[in-house]
């Protein structure tokens, strides 16, 4: 079985994921249209699982931008409107009902940004009972937490107890689109650490893949002519921020760059490189979560009365907070709070301004949720209109489709794991994979964005999966640059790189951030035809 990080790695976590999408209260985001106009009305659904009594449900939304409030189907900011009942279904998996309950929200004009909750409750003898508000339980809590358990090999724990909270949905009307550039976008994934120390550098060690390998961004600018030559036309940067770790998933200071890869001078050097040879830089943004030793965090967990207390979820778990995966180096950050909110924009802002990089890849964007993405997309277009946003989500397509009008687009898992089973495992037919191809890109909107990939840095190397055989990499990186979506190739894949122990344990992610080769082992043949592929499928889409 391939191992692909998330929580959709096993059967076992799939069937978890249905169940707690359908159990409680659910909106999960679902509107139609997934990406509302100027002067288009929006229709919400809600689930409520069998574990429930509702028979009246409404929806209080606002249209300036503040939190609706209400209670009961009476909104005390903004307006409310009921939800009428429209199907009951059985479910087998979860052994009960399930029904689905509408209501269509008014049009607005462009620029509003909506806001809305959507609250159930019974009522027996004229008396209202306790309003439930959706989306409960935390489905996405409950699977990062079943998640962590299943890895670990201890007990899925139980949902949390309805704590009264709301959920806020937002969407914006708005015209905005994925920059053009992105659909025609060749992305060479760089993981700094590992890619070039940089001129008359050694690497500082290349033994242990959890530790500090030397990397530098004045690397990544020396190689420049490297990356542009093999046709590349766009570069995605592992996360540049100080870190306690090689991977930088963990940041400590968003307001520079770490001084180990080179500081902010290196960052300027790879952007000012990069556009002179008319190519794009992203960064990759870790809004979801940050370091335990982060200034923030550390005032927030050592002093309840800290302002910044309400920026995070502490709980009496035995870690004392949430945070990713139950990882204590990594403390969620309570992006509903508006203050947290408003300092994440604020850090997206500030490096397409200073830094005039060209966009972002969103480490594990499904995090945040959705509502987040519609505030931040805007205030990236707002400094560069052309700025391109596409996150990590590690999701079924139907999460996926969510995210239309709210991200330029989202990582492609499915056509990933399409294409390592065809060439990779060899488990699937070529019919097999043309036929869920095809399935596959009448399923969203052309304007969303879906980069393709056939490995990255949180899996095993395609090579190391396919034993070695560097005619099933062909095949698979010929297949790749046919489909739509903009072809990533993770640094190396191009000259052969692979990995000496497998990943697929779930605990060792980094056996696969190989650092790159610049001797004669690079496989020339192979990387030329790279190049090969690249520009004949600039050739076709020109």
């Amino acid at each position: 079985m391939d191992f692909i990080f998330g929580t959709w790695a096993t059967d076992e976590l799939k069937l978890l994921h249905h169940r707690a999408t359908r159990q409680g209260i659910q909106h999960d985001h679902a509107i139609i249209p997934r990406d509302p106009g100027p002067d288009t009305p929006v229709m919400i659904r809600v689930r409520v699982g069998p574990d429930i009594a509702a028979d009246h449900i409404a929806c209080y939304f606002t249209t300036d931008g503040s939190d609706p409030t209400g209670e009961h189907g009476i909104a005390s900011n903004g307006r409310a409107i009921p939800l009428a009942q429209t199907k009951t279904e059985w479910d087998s998996l979860v052994w009960g009902y399930i029904t689905t309950w509408t209501a269509t929200l008014p049009p607005q004009p462009a620029g509003t940004v909506m806001r809305y909750r959507i609250g159930a409750w019974a009522v027996r003898d004229n008396v209202n009972g306790p309003e439930i508000f959706a989306d409960w339980p935390d489905a996405d809590a409950t699977i990062e937490a079943a998640t962590a358990a299943h890895f670990s090999g201890k007990d899925v724990p139980n949902p949390a107890p309805y704590d009264g909270q709301a959920t806020t949905f937002t969407y914006h009307v708005d015209t905005l689109m994925p920059p053009e550039w992105a659909h025609e976008a060749i992305i060479y994934h760089v993981f700094i650490d590992r890619f070039y120390p940089g001129a008359g550098k050694d690497w500082l060690q290349t033994d242990d893949l959890n530790g500090f390998c030397g990397g530098t961004l004045w690397g990544v600018r020396d190689k420049m002519d490297y990356i542009a030559d093999l046709g590349a036309t766009c570069i995605w940067l592992s996360p540049l921020w100080p870190s306690p770790t090689h991977h930088g998933y963990d940041v400590t200071d968003y307001r520079r760059v770490e001084p180990r890869l080179g500081g902010d001078e290196a960052l300027r050097a790879v952007v000012e490189a990069a556009h002179a040879r008319g190519m794009r830089v992203l960064l990759d943004l870790v809004c979801n979560h940050i370091s335990h030793q982060h200034p923030i965090f550390v005032e927030a967990y050592n002093d309840p009365r800290s302002p910044y207390r309400a920026w995070f979820t502490f709980d009496d778990s035995r870690m004392g907070y949430r945070s990713f995966f139950g990882a204590k180096q990594m403390p969620q950050v309570n992006l509903a709070h508006p203050l947290a909110r408003a300092w994440m924009l604020d850090i997206t802002r500030y490096w397409l301004r200073e830094f005039d990089v060209d966009g972002y890849r969103l480490d594990y964007a499904n995090g945040p949720g959705a509502s987040f993405w519609p505030d931040f997309r805007a205030a990236c277009k707002q400094i560069k209109p052309d700025s391109f946003c596409f996150g990590e989500i590690v999701d079924s397509p139907e999460v996926l489709r969510t995210y239309e009008g709210r991200l330029d687009g989202c990582l492609d898992f499915q056509v990933g794991e399409a294409l390592r089973k065809t060439y990779g495992w060899q488990t699937w037919t070529e019919a097999d994979l043309d036929r869920f191809l095809n399935h596959h890109a009448n399923y969203f909107s052309p304007d969303f964005v879906i980069p393709t990939f056939i490995d990255n840095h949180d899996m095993d190397r395609f090579l190391f999966i396919a034993g070695d055989d560097k005619d099933a990499l062909r095949r698979a990186a010929a297949k790749q640059m046919s489909l739509e979506g903009p072809p990533i190739i993770t640094y190396g894949t191009e000259i052969g790189l692979s990995q000496a122990v497998s990943t697929r344990d779930g605990m060792g992610l980094h056996l696969s951030r190989t650092p790159m080769r610049w001797d004669d082992r690079q496989d020339q043949d192979l990387l030329a035809y790279y190049q090969t592929l690249i520009e004949q499928r600039k050739t076709n889409r020109t």
